[in-house]
């Protein structure tokens, strides 16, 4: 589907009207958006704007990285996207030229119709040309970014505040989970913010101090967001420790715990095998007590050993 909207020289601004149109002079500036082109539509990049092959062929073949490209009559731009659902990125393709606009993108993005309400809803913002509308487009597609990270961060500050013991399993699953979803988001971000760096300090592109400072803008909103996914990886690395750390707690519990049994019952093992020797020559085995005897040993060389145990601090690991 091809949508098209254009600022006339009489101060109109009009919608859908045919490509045909834009040849004839009429339009101080357009914009056609394609959006999930046929096979046929594809083809007009060429046969109607004429655009380098090059730049066709990114449109063509995703999933390009974000990147500025600099052509005789207009700039190429691959922009990304977020897809809420998986974090996939979704990419927007972005030629500015000197009176025009087209995008051409296979994936529905959501950015590009609030440009268009916006241009509907206040047409006058329009009149302030194909600069600043790329502004809008690119600062919309930034703005959808931060919804997507603050929700990370609220789930990474929830889990470390319920940090503990019986939640260390699950917790780690979720935390190995989002840790690649900030890898993910950090492979669009972190390019956009390149991009938009070139964008300031190039030349080529023309801006006035004016324009200079709404990109600005939408730059400093990407330094905004490389802070809070590095802050976000941190984090998970903190929680991280913290869960092995729990892991490593627990495990010398329970190593210590079977260490203090087992060294309560290696004198009782060891008393209880010598009288189970099979020795005629035992003399213990002939009194009338000695049962009675060897088991009281017994029980005292346990509750002795229980009492040091207890007396060196030992024993509270049962507490825990």
């Amino acid at each position: 589907m091809i949508r098209t909207m254009g600022l006339t020289i009489d101060d109109d601004l009009i919608f859908d009207f045919p490509l045909d149109e834009i040849s004839n002079g009429s339009f101080l500036w357009y914009w056609v958006d394609f959006d999930q082109p046929t096979k046929e539509e594809e083809s007009m990049l060429h046969s109607v704007f004429n655009f380098h092959p090059l730049a066709i062929e990114d449109c063509l073949h995703r999933l390009q990285r974000p990147k500025l490209d600099y052509y005789d009559e207009y700039v190429f731009f691959v922009l990304h996207s977020i897809c809420h659902k998986d974090l996939s990125a979704e990419e927007l393709n972005l030629f500015l030229g000197e009176n025009f606009i087209v995008t051409f993108h296979y994936d529905d993005i959501q950015e590009l119709k609030r440009a268009r309400e916006e241009i509907t809803q206040n047409p006058k913002k329009w009149e302030r040309g194909q600069v600043f509308k790329t502004y809008q487009i690119i600062d919309n597609l930034v703005d959808h970014y931060f919804p997507i990270l603050y929700k990370i961060e609220d789930h990474l500050n929830e889990i470390e505040d319920q940090l503990s013991p019986s939640t260390v399993h699950l917790s780690m699953d979720y935390v190995f989970e989002v840790r690649s979803d900030l890898l993910r988001l950090r492979r669009t971000i972190f390019p956009m913010r390149e991009l938009l760096y070139r964008m300031l300090h190039s030349e080529r592109l023309g801006l006035t101090f004016n324009e200079r400072a709404y990109f600005t803008d939408i730059h400093d909103h990407l330094l905004r967001l490389g802070e809070i996914i590095e802050a976000n990886r941190e984090l998970t690395s903190d929680i991280r420790d913290s869960q092995l750390s729990i892991n490593s707690n627990r495990m010398n519990s329970i190593m210590m715990t079977l260490t203090i049994i087992s060294s309560i019952f290696i004198p009782l093992t060891f008393i209880a095998g010598v009288y189970g020797m099979n020795f005629d020559n035992i003399p213990e085995l002939h009194w009338r007590y000695g049962y009675v005897i060897v088991l009281g040993a017994m029980f005292f060389t346990g509750a002795a050993m229980v009492m040091w145990f207890k007396y060196k601090g030992w024993l509270r690991i049962f507490k825990s």
